[in-house]
């Protein structure tokens, strides 16, 4: 049995819309910060004794959609080792599920790391991604830590993730604003897949975020917070955009959603250099220096409680324990 270890990641440039559904093929490229807080432990065990896999979430066995997704991880896993065994899959988040918070990039990364060792397989870290990616896109990027850059590709073998800067030197943070950690009405896969089919919106989206590519990459090399905010906060609106323009419209914002990207941008009038990014679901992530939490949280505390507000920094790639 063997237990991998990933970390969350949460996009800069953000991953919304698939050209292949089967393959997890996004339509633009994207760039993500992994982080230090939020993380998922999976043991895997091919064992000859069972009969079918046997997968539990958090000591629960899993149901739903998840359990395909699973399967599609072992089979690939099973494919490339030439084993036919099934695996005793027992995964441990420590990060709220399916809230927006990019659980599932810890935790098919995770998966993809445990089970490829546990079938005997020594894999690439560019491999391990390819594998990540086949259970969720985002996984792709949560092998490694630090600044990574998934490659949209146009085919299995060209969608991989690798790193800008895995080993982050400068003073870089993210405050995690926990809004609401319940499950999301829409998941983030139902809702790209609406927004990509129906959305007036979505072409322009792919086209302004592939742009963004190239700056962002010399904004994160020249470390240079103000830009990548900047560029990081309009890859996030644009996103969120268009599942206003779906058929029928949604959105991930709450109000407590709306009154922090507010204050995000009143602190910013003040001199404060802070960004807002939010993934698919209502919880906001504010990228900003570590010099500035202490006025940041104390603003955000007039809106939320001290304990809806995590730190969290660069964090490490996949790590076996």
């Amino acid at each position: 049995m063997i237990t991998a270890r990933a970390h969350t990641n949460i996009a800069f440039l953000k991953y919304w819309g698939k050209k292949d559904v089967k393959l997890i093929l996004p339509y633009n490229d994207s760039i993500s910060l992994t982080l230090d807080r939020f993380y998922t432990d999976t043991s895997v065990d091919f064992d000859q004794s069972l009969d079918h896999d046997e997968i539990f979430v958090d000591e629960k066995p899993l149901t739903g959609s998840g359990v395909k997704r699973v399967k599609n991880v072992l089979d690939l896993v099973r494919h490339l080792s030439g084993i036919s065994n099934f695996a005793k899959v027992q995964s441990t988040n420590h990060v709220p599920s399916t809230a927006g918070l990019a659980s599932s990039a810890s935790a098919f990364a995770a998966l993809a790391a445990a089970s490829t060792k546990a079938a005997g397989l020594n894999l690439s870290n560019r491999q391990l991604s390819i594998i990540a990616r086949h259970g969720s896109g985002s996984a792709s990027r949560s092998i490694f830590g630090g600044f990574v850059q998934w490659h949209a590709g146009h085919d299995d073998q060209s969608s991989y993730a690798e790193p800008i800067q895995e080993n982050v030197d400068w003073d870089i943070n993210l405050i995690t604003v926990l809004i609401n950690t319940a499950q999301k009405k829409v998941s983030s896969t139902n809702g790209m897949q609406s927004v990509v089919e129906t959305s007036p919106f979505y072409p322009a989206w792919v086209k302004n975020a592939q742009a963004d590519v190239k700056p962002m990459k010399t904004a994160i090399l020249n470390q240079n917070l103000a830009t990548l905010g900047e560029l990081a906060e309009q890859s996030a609106m644009r996103m969120h955009a268009t599942t206003f323009g779906a058929v029928p419209s949604f959105t991930y914002f709450q109000p407590q959603t709306l009154a922090i990207l507010s204050a995000v941008r009143n602190m910013r009038k003040q001199g404060v250099e802070c960004y807002s990014t939010v993934d698919a679901g209502p919880n906001v992530k504010i990228i900003c220096a570590s010099s500035d939490n202490e006025f940041i949280m104390h603003e955000l505390n007039q809106i939320v409680s001290a304990k809806q507000l995590v730190v969290c920094k660069p964090g490490p790639g996949i790590t076996y324990l």
